[in-house]
């Protein structure tokens, strides 16, 4: 998260600034630090009402990294359907991570409700990512998903969380 030139700084930025200053009571007193917009940023992750105006944010943020970190950190709170919105929200060279984590979050929702492993489809748990393997040991409670990840998880640390959480 860096800096910006000022004439780096967009009118469309600076206004989603001010839109998100009103709605979280944060003040941003130089536009141009990528940090302090950051927190801006995450000050309006905190509720449900900024979010529309974090989204036009994210649209203008000049800095990837910052954008990124947005749409990362939301996707877990917004509805799957809306989640390719966020997610196309960015430029196209920062969305891979976003894609993967939107993808894994809607595994996870499937194996909390109850999905089988055979169910999402082959290639599992190898594609999975280790954040992934580790919230499905903490969060899963179906034995199958818990054997296979105590079995062939990516880590020990991974295998491990399985096989205690089975018992």
């Amino acid at each position: 998260m860096n800096a910006v030139d000022d004439a780096e700084v967009s009118p469309g930025l600076r206004d989603a600034v001010r839109r998100l200053e009103a709605l979280t009571g944060r003040v941003v007193r130089d536009v141009t630090d990528g940090h302090a917009r950051w927190e801006l940023y995450r000050a309006a992750l905190a509720s449900d009402a900024p979010r529309p105006g974090l989204l036009a944010a994210v649209v203008v943020e000049p800095d990837g990294a910052v954008a990124s970190a947005a749409v990362g950190e939301v996707l877990e709170w917004v509805p799957r359907a809306d989640r390719d919105v966020w997610v196309r929200a960015l430029a196209p060279s920062v969305r891979a991570f976003s894609e993967r984590r939107a993808r894994e979050l809607g595994v996870l929702e499937d194996l909390r409700s109850g999905a089988g492993v055979r169910e999402l489809g082959p290639g599992l748990p190898d594609g999975w990512s280790d954040w992934l393997q580790l919230r499905i040991g903490a969060e899963v409670s179906d034995p199958s998903v818990l054997r296979l990840l105590a079995a062939s998880g990516r880590t020990r640390r991974i295998r491990r969380a399985a096989a205690e959480a089975l018992g």
